[in-house]
């Protein structure tokens, strides 16, 4: 068995179109994951698992554009890590920007559920209830505020700090 070491390691396209092709892509699933509105609470599940598998194997083509060395692979994983690394940077740097997760929202203020709120973030009343049960709390009624926060997980302060 012969190792064929240039096409192994030496790219068949320009590793700048590798890194355009990876920026592009990146940056526009980011954004539309980003800003569309968010179905779950706080979790991962195996439908949003299949979404992200799917729009990997989707747009895979497109972005690495048929590439077959090691060199052009570790050029488009470089790409997105760096993506990924500079817009942390920047929530870091530019707290008020939020570009990586949106603002938490209130879904229950002083013991009443903001069903605006809740309908903005698409989140039934009985999933915000099962949240609440989960922070020990049968009704909305002893909690003075809670927040979908934007991770997507459900923050719960209850009156009195209790």
């Amino acid at each position: 068995m012969e190792i064929d070491w240039q096409q192994l390691f030496v790219p068949t396209r320009p590793i700048l179109e590798i890194v355009i092709r990876g920026t592009i892509v990146y940056l526009a699933i980011f954004f539309a994951m980003r800003f569309l509105p968010r179905r779950t609470i706080g979790t991962l599940g195996g439908a949003d698992l299949l979404v992200v598998v799917l729009i990997a194997d989707a747009v895979q083509n497109g972005m690495a554009g048929e590439y077959r060395s090691i060199t052009e692979a570790l050029a488009l994983a470089g790409t997105i890590f760096a993506w990924a690394t500079f817009i942390d940077w920047l929530d870091y740097r530019f707290p008020t920007w939020q570009i990586a997760a949106s603002k938490e929202i209130p879904v229950v203020v002083d013991g009443k559920i903001l069903h605006g709120n809740l309908k903005h973030v698409q989140v039934t009343q009985e999933e915000l209830l099962s949240q609440l049960r989960l922070h020990g709390q049968d009704s909305p009624e002893r909690v003075w505020k809670a927040y979908i926060e934007g991770d997507g997980h459900v923050s719960v302060i209850l009156r009195n700090g209790k």
